[in-house]
C-alpha cells in the first residue's frame, strides 16, 4: 500500500530507522521458553525500533508473543537472546520509568482512587514535600475526570472509572514508556470509545511513548502512529509495521469518512484473517 512509508517486513528494520539510534529498540529478539516436550520458541528474531514520544499499537493472534515482547519491555521478562535497548541501555528489570496499564486494572480493593495513585507517587518520589505529592495525584485524578470520585474504592466505581485510575496511576509518575496491555477489552463500546478518545488528549498533551496491545483494528487506526502486526507463535516475529497517516489530532467521524481508512483496515484484516489465520500456524 502506498500510504506505508516504513513497512517493516520479516522483522528487518526499515531504512529510515537505520541511520541513528533509536529510543527504543527491540534487537534480534528471541524468547524460548523450556516445556517437557523440549523448547518451546515463542518470538524468533523480532526487531523494532520507536522514536520518543511515537505511539505505538502491537495486533496478532492469541499466543503470537504480544505480551511477552511488551513485558521484555517493562522489565518483567527478559530475551533468550538479542536485546531491548531504552535510550541505549539495556532493559533488564521493572522500572518507574516504563509503566503498565493492564486490562484488570492491577488496584488494590482497600485503597481509595487518591490512595492507589498516591502509594505510586510515593514509592517513587518519595523526598518530595508532602503537599506536592498529593498535588500531583489530584492534578491526574482531574485530568481523567475523576476529581469528584478520589474517595471511592475500586468496589465502588465502574470499569470505566477503574481503567482512569490506573491510567492516572502510570502518568502521574511521568514515565518514560507507557504499556498498555488491552487496557479497553474488558469495556462496553461506549466506554471504550470514551476512554480512547481521553487517552488521546492526554497523550498529545504530555507524549510519552506509547506501546499499547490491541486486538481491536478500529482502535489501532485510531489512536495510533504506527501499527506493529506480528504473524503467529511459535516463531512469531514481526511481519509488517503500517504507518498511520491520519493527521492529529484526530477526530474519529473525520476519520472513518476517510477512504483510506477502509484500504488500511482491510489491509489488517487480510494480513491477519487471510496471511496469518489461525490454521497457519508453522
Amino acid at each position: 500500500m502506498q500510504n506505508r512509508n516504513t513497512t517493516l517486513r520479516d522483522g528487518q528494520a526499515a531504512s529510515s530507522f537505520a541511520n541513528s539510534r533509536s529510543f527504543l529498540e527491540i534487537k534480534d529478539v528471541t524468547k524460548v521458553y523450556p516445556t517437557k516436550k523440549g523448547p518451546f520458541t515463542v518470538l524468533d528474531g523480532v526487531n523494532l525500533n520507536v522514536e520518543q514520544g511515537e505511539f505505538i499499537c502491537v495486533i496478532g493472534h492469541s499466543g503470537c508473543g504480544k505480551s511477552t515482547l511488551l513485558n521484555m519491555v517493562s522489565g518483567f521478562n527478559t530475551p533468550t537472546t538479542g536485546q531491548v535497548l531504552l535510550e541505549g541501555q539495556p532493559i533488564t528489570k521493572p522500572g518507574p520509568d516504563r509503566m503498565v496499564v493492564f486490562q484488570n486494572y492491577a488496584l488494590l480493593p482497600w485503597r481509595t482512587a487518591f490512595e492507589n495513585i498516591y502509594l505510586a507517587v510515593n514509592a517513587v518520589y518519595p523526598n518530595k514535600m508532602e503537599a506536592e505529592k498529593r498535588a500531583i495525584v489530584r492534578e491526574h485524578l482531574a485530568m481523567v475526570g475523576l476529581s469528584d470520585a478520589m474517595e471511592k474504592k475500586p468496589t465502588q466505581m465502574s470499569g470505566g472509572m477503574r481503567q482512569r485510575v490506573s491510567i492516572a496511576r502510570a502518568l502521574a509518575i511521568r514515565p518514560k514508556v507507557l504499556i498498555l496491555d488491552e487496557p479497553f477489552g474488558a469495556l462496553d463500546a461506549i466506554t471504550k470509545e470514551e476512554l480512547q478518545e481521553e487517552l488521546l488528549k492526554i497523550w498529545n498533551e504530555n507524549r510519552c511513548t506509547v506501546l499499547m496491545i490491541t486486538h481491536d483494528i478500529d482502535e489501532a487506526l485510531f489512536l495510533a502512529d504506527k501499527l506493529v502486526m506480528m504473524t503467529n507463535g511459535p516463531h512469531a516475529k514481526i511481519g509488517e509495521v503500517m504507518e498511520i497517516p491520519f493527521p492529529r489530532p484526530r477526530d474519529r467521524a473525520r476519520i472513518m469518512e476517510d477512504p483510506q481508512y477502509y484500504k488500511l483496515r482491510n489491509y489488517a484484516l487480510d494480513f491477519l484473517f487471510n496471511r496469518f489465520a489461525h490454521d497457519d500456524v508453522g
